[in-house]
């Protein structure tokens, strides 16, 4: 009875009690008499969970000699892992999540210290045009493309039937490149994929099993593609001279190189530093404001965890990437109030009458924002800390009445709570939100 091998028989129980002059309800009060029997059951419980069998772990039999700080220190281990099923390979996949969002935040810093301009693959960029025979002005042509292609000993077809989770398949051996028919990829899209898988032999990329490897040449052959597709020296004299006029915009730099307003945005922040003196910020968010790209050297504090992942992070209602839905505008210009400082910014909603759309967000520093259009916006909002707090008079009144249902897309990457919020039981909801939603419906839960 005492290892735990027999239960005993309720008369045994009485019995006992009354040897031991108690009551048999004593024996079976469940509450440990002593922190060190406490420890030896509770570390007993966790020893019989998933969690010894996956780290491979020997079972600990706590004896007389065992002190009490390792017994504490056992169970305080076992309390820190997560109570859930877990496999070897489940271990494996949480381990490899961590390891991507250490190499996402590594990446962005180094991005940040090279204010997003890497010299060679722009060098490498203007070679493989010249070899193509670009002009050296406007966009590059369709017989560019084809002449840069050719140059590194591949030809394009589009094809049917293409596997949906590729975005291109590059036979490397009959040097055939392989992108979807018109149908399912626009010239412009088509531009950009083709470039982006050409980048990747151009930049001699191997085939890495490294995460943090596999980012950074996704990262080199995005960069190349933007390079190629906006190039440096004509795309410099064209934003130099919009800067001296006070009228930089990525609108006009997406149409006259004929690429997206995201691919436009983020080529922006490659030469914004480094040639027109401007540091800036970019953002990419769903309709909930849940962060998928950033990039910033201008200083603006984006929400993060304490390591700095942006990891399903969400920015704040009063951010423009967040207020953009909730106008009419094509472009959505603000002035923003953040912790570290006033900020202005423009906000473009891609796709938007797609089932995905998205928000692409390039800003900078208030004391820049006059060499852009919009930059004399008197669209104001406050987004610090302090001043996007919960109104306790809405809370009230709609705690505990309101059960909003996420849409499709914002619980997934918001599920876990952020360092400086509880979990709530409706992970990707602002509650907020829907409870002023509530209140202009007029029915003010008393």
């Amino acid at each position: 009875m005492e290892n735990g091998r027999l239960e005993p028989r309720l008369g045994v129980l009485g019995e006992l009690a009354g040897a031991l002059d108690c009551t048999t309800a004593d024996l079976l009060e469940p509450t440990p008499p002593t922190r060190r029997a406490e420890l030896e059951i509770e570390l007993d419980r966790h020893q019989r969970g998933p969690w010894p069998t996956t780290l491979e772990l020997p079972l600990v039999r706590p004896g007389a000699r065992t002190d009490d700080d390792v017994l504490e220190a056992l169970v305080g281990l076992y309390q820190a892992l997560p109570e859930i099923e877990v496999s070897r390979s489940g271990l494996e996949s949480l381990e490899a999540g961590d390891r991507a969002r250490m190499a996402n935040i590594g990446l962005r810093s180094e991005m940040r210290e090279r204010d997003n301009y890497f010299a060679e693959i722009e060098d490498l960029a203007a070679a493989d045009l010249a070899a193509a025979g670009y002009g050296g002005e406007g966009p590059p042509t369709e017989r560019d493309m084809e002449g840069l292609a050719g140059h590194h000993g591949f030809t394009v077809e589009r094809v049917k039937g293409m596997p949906r989770t590729a975005r291109s398949v590059t036979d490397t051996r009959r040097r055939i490149i392989y992108i979807p028919q018109r149908d399912d990829l626009s010239v412009r899209a088509a531009r950009s994929v083709v470039l982006q898988t050409l980048g990747h032999f151009a930049l001699a990329h191997a085939e890495t099993t490294d995460f943090e490897g596999y980012l950074r040449q996704r990262i080199q052959s995005n960069y190349y593609a933007a390079a190629v597709l906006i190039p440096e020296e004509a795309a410099v004299g064209f934003l130099g001279s919009a800067k001296d006029d006070g009228d930089l915009s990525i609108e006009d730099l997406k149409e006259r190189y004929y690429v997206s307003y995201e691919m436009a945005a983020h080529r922006f922040t490659n030469l914004a530093t480094r040639h027109l003196g401007i540091p800036v910020h970019f953002i990419r968010t769903d309709p909930e404001g849940t962060i998928t790209k950033a990039y910033e050297n201008d200083g603006i504090h984006f929400p993060a965890d304490p390591d700095g992942g942006l990891e399903g992070a969400r920015l704040g209602r009063n951010w423009g990437a967040r207020q953009a839905w909730d106008g009419s505008d094509l472009l959505h210009y603000q002035r923003t109030v953040m912790d570290g400082g006033d900020y202005w910014c423009v906000t473009y909603i891609e796709n938007a009458t797609e089932r995905t759309p998205y928000a692409v967000t390039l800003g900078c520093r208030v004391a820049d924002a006059a060499m852009f259009r919009g930059g004399d916006t008197l669209r104001r909002f406050d987004a610090r800390d302090g001043d996007e707090h919960v109104d306790d008079d809405l809370h009230r009144r709609w705690e505990g009445v309101a059960w909003p249902s996420a849409s499709e897309r914002s619980f997934v990457l918001t599920a876990l709570p952020s360092s400086s919020r509880e979990f709530s039981p409706f992970p990707g909801i602002d509650l907020m939100d829907v409870y002023r939603f509530l209140d202009r419906q007029g029915g003010g839960a008393g």
